[in-house]
């Protein structure tokens, strides 16, 4: 049901915006007041952050427990007896315990931390090139030899357009060490993932799909159910790169039914340096480990090694401690804002924004027009103005946005263009912060008209 208003509400919504009666709610204003960086000036002009899908900004709550991480409870984690050793080890194992909860996660050890996203979606394409490189090299086995993990020629890894280049280049790398294929799916006009030549790109060939579950780009929220039955049908594994979405939205690997999910902590209010893979444990299990080092082992002698259990086994030597402490912080304050209203809230940003863009002469927007199955990401071009100067023009009014291809290349070149400028939204942002991203757009035309 929509509903309309006619006044500016405490929670920042505005005149116009679409009004959903009975869904979660949050005060906007009160939210902002919990992120310091959101009180400065860029130029005379209060800042207007919309390049969150760049990376958030941290509320007080997050950065306190950082502070009082080093302050007071600083030390390695799972080799120390002392008691600051034992309280690191507890916070870092709790915030692992968090982040299972709000992934919806069977365990806590089906959720390995890396340093980024990257790193996970690497280390899942390298358990795949193991068994081949083995073989080919003569050299000894490395002990884990589930067939769901060997790959050579023949084979195929199937991607699609929209991914970022941590969700390709990984796999290309892969590709050319194995003799494997890599395909992919395309992207129709409007922006949506085109899945139209599902049966034939996902075959018996395939052994892995993995793709973006919303596009940092384009915005789209993509399908899982029909790809995920396709693939398990042929016997493939599915990875989602959600961390585009993990930050916006109740995400339920269960639910989802993929068998690997990778996100990164520092698009989520959480800091930088902390990534998470989550991974069904049977198949964790089955993997060889991704880097050698301490505590991933289970014995050590001079003629080999064995390993730990998942996760150990995946997080060799001193881990991002504070930085998954901080992630667990940030698990607690998005939990206490609540997911469904963070994506209540962004969705109705949306519609706002899409409609008050869609009003500028002259600006394309890539990606899908409407709100439906999107998210609070938009890209857009401005004739005859390259992105750089929309950038510099905007940042002169105080409007941070994101521009150039976004770390995605080829989405960008789908739509023709080399880069694009990106503005994107989270729970502090508000409707007035878009009117201002509006009137900077105005300015930037007038300057180059």
């Amino acid at each position: 049901m929509i509903e309309t208003t006619s006044d500016t509400t405490a929670a920042g919504r505005h005149p116009g915006m679409p009004q959903y009666a009975d869904v979660p709610r949050f005060d906007v204003a009160k939210v902002r007041a919990d992120f310091p960086i959101l009180t400065r000036e860029i130029d005379g002009h209060p800042l207007v952050y919309l390049d969150s899908a760049n990376t958030s900004q941290k509320p007080r709550q997050v950065l306190e427990v950082l502070a009082d991480h080093y302050e007071h409870h600083n030390a390695n984690v799972a080799r120390a007896v002392h008691t600051l050793g034992t309280e690191a080890t507890e916070a870092y194992e709790g915030a692992r315990a968090k982040i299972a909860r709000f992934i919806g996660a069977r365990s806590a050890d089906e959720v390995v931390f890396t340093k980024n996203s990257s790193e996970a979606m690497n280390l899942v394409a390298y358990s795949f090139g193991q068994q081949g490189a083995a073989a080919a090299t003569g050299s000894a086995q490395t002990g884990f030899t589930d067939p769901r993990f060997r790959l050579g020629p023949g084979d195929e890894v199937v991607i699609s357009e929209m991914e970022h280049h941590s969700n390709i280049v990984p796999w290309q790398l892969l590709c050319q060490r194995t003799g494997a294929t890599l395909r992919w799916f395309g992207i129709t006009d409007n922006g949506r993932l085109d899945t139209s030549d599902l049966h034939e790109l996902v075959n018996e060939k395939t052994k892995i799909v993995s793709y973006v579950l919303q596009s940092n780009i384009l915005g789209t929220i993509n399908p899982v159910a029909e790809i995920v039955r396709r693939a398990h049908e042929v016997g493939a594994l599915v990875m989602l790169d959600a961390s585009q979405a993990v930050p916006h939205a109740p995400v339920d690997v269960v639910d989802l039914d993929v068998d690997f999910l990778a996100f990164t902590g520092h698009k989520m209010c959480g800091p930088t340096g902390i990534g998470v893979l989550w991974g069904r444990a049977e198949l964790l299990d089955a993997m060889p480990p991704f880097l050698g080092g301490g505590e991933m082992i289970e014995t050590v002698k001079m003629e080999g090694s064995t390993f730990a259990p998942p996760p150990a086994r995946f997080e060799a030597g001193t881990p991002p401690i504070a930085q998954a402490i901080g992630l667990g912080a940030a698990v607690d304050y998005l939990t206490s804002i609540g997911m469904d209203a963070v994506r209540w809230h962004e969705k109705e940003l949306t519609a706002y924004a899409l409609d008050a863009l869609t009003e500028i002469p002259g600006l394309r927007i890539f990606g899908p027009a409407v709100p439906v199955g999107r998210g609070g990401t938009i890209s857009f071009a401005l004739d005859g103005i390259h992105p750089h100067d929309v950038g510099q023009v905007l940042d002169a009014e105080g409007v941070a946005v994101r521009v150039g291809h976004g770390c995605a290349r080829p989405t960008c070149a789908r739509f023709g263009v080399p880069a694009v400028t990106r503005a994107s939204f989270y729970l502090y942002t508000t409707t007035e912060e878009i009117d201002a991203l509006v009137r900077g757009i105005g300015s930037v035309q007038k300057l180059f008209s």
